[in-house]
């Protein structure tokens, strides 16, 4: 299959040598399946997956006004990290929608900002733009990193053994400076539910070498290389939205779910501030992700209408099949009137029910 200017993984040629197959991810070419769908699943829940994620956009701040400038645009608290630490946060318009997702990281003399490399052109730009009388240089490092994930319940051990690194003494987020078999790398603790997982990011040069040592490490702990198909699942299993398919550009922070983990109420003014307020003090908006369980087999596209009585409900944002569920699985926007749990919905090929988030 043909990707037309899109950023490909610099891993694609070891990924083909192990059969992988490809698709559009995050507005990158990155591997949807190995050695099938069950075989990844079972790995990411059971053992530990290796994961490809080369989705990735950085950008590194320094100088003397770099936190106050970043806690100025951002809707989280950069202000108090220690270096080691990292938080969650958002970049907003002046009508409160989604710009971008990231993470900023602290490091001793400097910031590092994780994204997606399919807003790095706007947020390089708008990073820019803010940048008026404040002493801060922002680089774009994107072209010299690359990420890999370590996903499952395994994933400690194999980090241990690798670099000596007990995972669970990180905090949520925390990272640290180490080296992999002399590869210097950055490990990020990222838990979903309450399995501790690990990225790794490294030179990208070093990124073919990196992914053999970790690919032999994560075999011998009887896991596997998986793709998005069996990642997609898992998180949504957990109820994790991912940016680009469960929101964008067009949502507001509590229509997305991320009001309490991406937002600081304390630390003073932000770009679409006035908007988050408005809607924490009026108390709901008209529309939120809910999480679904379709009947039968078929998994829905995204987009499909979903209706109650022949009403628009909402829509699907994204879909997988649900090992856990034994069942097709979604997350969708819906109408604020139908989103408890149990409210039974229809769509073209069949029904869907709403669930509790996990």
């Amino acid at each position: 299959m043909a990707f037309m200017d899109m950023p490909e993984t610099p891993l694609r040629s070891a990924e083909e040598s192990l059969g992988a197959k490809f698709g559009e991810r995050f507005g990158c070419v990155l591997p949807s399946e190995f050695g099938g769908f069950d075989v990844e699943y079972r790995a990411l829940r059971e053992s530990v997956a290796l994961v490809d994620k080369n989705y990735r956009a950085w950008f590194s701040f320094i100088g003397p006004d770099r936190t106050r400038y970043l806690n100025a645009i951002l809707t989280n608290n950069v202000r108090d990290l220690a270096p080691g630490e990292a938080v969650p946060s958002l970049l907003l318009n002046a009508q409160g929608h989604i710009l971008a997702e990231m993470e900023v990281l602290a490091l001793p003399e400097s910031f590092l900002v994780t994204t997606y490399a399919l807003v790095r052109e706007s947020l390089a730009a708008a990073f820019e733009k803010y940048i008026i009388m404040d002493d801060v240089t922002m680089t774009d490092e994107t072209d010299g990193l690359g990420a890999l994930a370590l996903e499952g319940p395994a994933s400690p051990s194999v980090l241990e053994k690798l670099c000596g690194v007990r995972l669970g003494e990180l905090s949520e987020l925390g990272h640290r400076e180490v080296e992999i078999a002399g590869i210097a790398c950055r490990i990020q603790r990222r838990s979903i539910g309450a399995t501790p997982s690990a990225d790794v990011t490294a030179a990208r040069a070093n990124l073919p070498q990196l992914w053999d040592i970790l690919r032999e490490s994560v075999a011998q702990h009887g896991g596997c290389a998986a793709g998005y198909n069996a990642l997609s699942a898992v998180r949504l299993e957990a109820g994790v939205p991912w940016f680009g398919y469960d929101f964008d550009g067009n949502t507001l922070t509590h229509e997305a779910g991320l009001e309490n983990s991406h937002i600081s109420y304390t630390k003073g003014c932000y770009l679409g501030q006035e908007i988050v307020e408005r809607v924490r003090s009026r108390g709901h908006v008209n529309r939120h992700l809910a999480l679904l369980k379709f009947s039968g087999k078929e998994i829905p596209a995204r987009g499909a209408l979903l209706t109650v009585s022949g009403k628009d409900a909402g829509h699907v944002t994204r879909a997988a099949w649900s090992p856990m569920h034994g069942s097709p699985i979604a997350m969708a926007m819906l109408r604020r009137e139908f989103l408890a749990p149990g409210t039974a919905l229809e769509w073209e090929r069949g029904s869907a029910t709403v669930i509790p988030f996990s």
